[in-house]
């Protein structure tokens, strides 16, 4: 028989993902024996319960906010993907017990793009990246290892975007924030990585106007599924993806590197999680 294994995600406060309901189809769809939980674990307490993981029989787990970073410093090595990003959202127990820090948010953002339109591409014009925290560098380096040749990046506190651009380098600069307006002219891509326009958040402020009407407009929030951004780019015409396909996607390759199986966002998997809202 199978070996029973356990994944999860660890978090603070982790109650509202909707990662068990996405890994739990897939270990019954795959007919397989295990399960995927939450894990709430206070930031100052990361290091005890990643420690415990192989103890207790994890084959590894997915981190959330807040201990994306602060994993880095845990764990035995970290993925050079990881490292450039400089955040790991996935673990990996390996047979010896040892820690594996990885990064699939990037993968995830990316496939997102794809799922939503099979003939995106990166170079197909510049990029405005819209916020400087953990997700906006997923995104940035998604996009940089795509193929795009100019990546647009402003947000509320120039220092933090200028920081970012100074580190990646290449086709990353940074744009003062109130020059967002007029960041958008000529852009191929919009992708909002703050937190603006979340449920409880006040909206972003952003006019959409220089937007040129082929350009795809992203936002890696998933509640609400519409936020007011993604429903003012929808009514002018523009395709729109919301932060719902990164999160499906995010999870393949870590299910995969767990379970050794690889998965697919069907439309039973899509309807279960729609569910959830």
């Amino acid at each position: 028989m199978a070996p029973y294994k356990l994944a999860g995600v660890m978090g603070w406060p982790v109650a509202h993902s909707r990662s068990p309901v996405i890994h739990n189809h897939w270990i019954a769809e795959h007919g397989l024996s295990g399960a995927y939980v939450l894990l709430p674990v206070q930031p100052e307490r990361i290091e005890t319960a990643l420690r415990a993981l192989p103890v207790l029989g994890f084959a590894g787990c997915n981190l959330t906010i807040p201990h994306k970073v602060a994993a880095l410093a845990v764990v035995d090595r970290v993925e050079s993907l990881a490292q450039r990003i400089g955040a790991v959202n996935t673990i990996v127990v390996e047979a010896d017990g040892s820690l594996t820090g990885r990064n699939t948010d990037g993968f995830g953002y990316i496939q997102s793009l794809l799922d939503a339109q099979p003939g995106w591409k990166a170079d197909a014009g510049p990029a405005v990246v819209l916020g400087a925290g953990g997700a906006a560098r997923a995104v940035i380096v998604g996009l940089m290892d795509s193929g795009a040749t100019e990546i647009r990046l402003t947000n509320r506190s120039w220092a933090k975007a200028h920081d970012m651009a100074q580190e990646f380098g290449g086709p990353v600069r940074a744009i003062p924030w109130e020059d967002r307006h007029d960041a958008l002219a000529g852009a191929a891509l919009l992708v909002n990585t703050t937190n603006q326009g979340m449920h409880g958040e006040a909206a972003l402020d952003l006019r959409l106007d220089q937007l040129p009407v082929q350009a795809l407009v992203s936002d890696i929030i998933y509640v609400p599924l519409e936020t007011p951004l993604l429903e003012a780019a929808r009514l002018r015409g523009h395709v729109t993806v919301n932060g719902l396909g990164m999160l499906l996607n995010q999870a393949r390759p870590a299910f995969a590197a767990w379970f050794g199986v690889q998965p697919g966002v069907t439309p039973a998997l899509l309807a279960k999680v729609l569910a959830t809202f």
